[in-house]
């Protein structure tokens, strides 16, 4: 059966349109665009999530999140319900893409961080954020104390944000520097640096090997990094050979 794509309701657009106080509108909308089959899936590959699942797949999400920065967005961040998984990647797209200051934006950022406690709110909250390419030395400084942090999703905040926004020849050195610092154990924090390492690794490859050659990652984030950069498409064959073959053997 082919997937036809919802579209957002055309009454949930006039609310929002008219300036309408919408929070009391996203559940309902988002039921709407409910798909079942895609709420199994995308349960499966987020163990852990805290909360039920609507089964809203990104894409309407982003275009949902579009509709509501049109209207009260800051009273949907303020008081809309964080009930379902949707409704907080909504406000996670709402407030990185919300037209707002630099200095709201961090106090807005500083306060949804809490609120991550999945990989998937964490990537594409990180992935929302791209008033990073235009003040780069504050946002840098701003997440560099997640990457020092305790916490297994303040440290995937960090990582995330630096492959996505911070992977070049500018910032390599000192993210990579973090990434030696780090010791939690959490599976998605060691994936989280193991990814940021293949990104930095197509975008700087020379610097990114005299890492490789030189670090203090731990067995398994380090080889995990091999592996994802073995498997990208971006990286020569000649090359792939070469970083198999740089491969540790973990200790018991």
């Amino acid at each position: 059966m082919c997937y036809t794509e919802p579209k957002v309701g055309n009454e949930y657009r006039k609310n929002v349109e008219s300036g309408a106080n919408v929070a009391v509108n996203v559940e309902e909308e988002l039921w709407k665009l409910a798909d079942e089959g895609y709420r199994e899936f995308h349960g499966s590959l987020i163990p852990g999530n805290q909360l039920p699942i609507i089964g809203v797949r990104t894409p309407l999400l982003r275009k949902m999140a579009k509709e509501l920065i049109k209207g009260d967005w800051r009273d949907f961040l303020d008081n809309g319900a964080e009930d379902y998984y949707e409704e907080v990647i909504l406000k996670a797209l709402v407030t990185g893409t919300a037209p707002m200051d630099k200095e709201e934006r961090f106090q807005r950022i500083r306060e949804f961080i809490p609120r991550i406690t999945n990989w998937a709110v964490c990537d594409i909250f990180c992935g929302s954020l791209r008033f990073a390419e235009k003040y780069r030395d504050e946002v840098w400084e701003f997440i560099k104390p997640y990457m020092e942090s305790d916490k297994e999703y303040e440290i995937r905040f960090g990582a995330v944000m630096a492959l996505d926004h911070f992977a070049d020849k500018d910032h390599a050195k000192e993210a990579f520097q973090y990434f030696d610092r780090i010791r939690h154990d959490g599976y998605y924090v060691k994936m989280a640096v193991a990814w940021a390492i293949s990104i930095y690794f197509i975008k700087v490859p020379d610097l990114t090997m005299e890492y490789l050659k030189d670090n203090r990652l731990d067995d398994w984030t380090y080889n995990k990094a091999l592996q994802k950069i073995t498997e990208s498409f971006r990286v020569e064959k000649s090359v792939k050979e070469q970083i198999k073959s740089m491969k540790r053997k973990q200790r018991v």
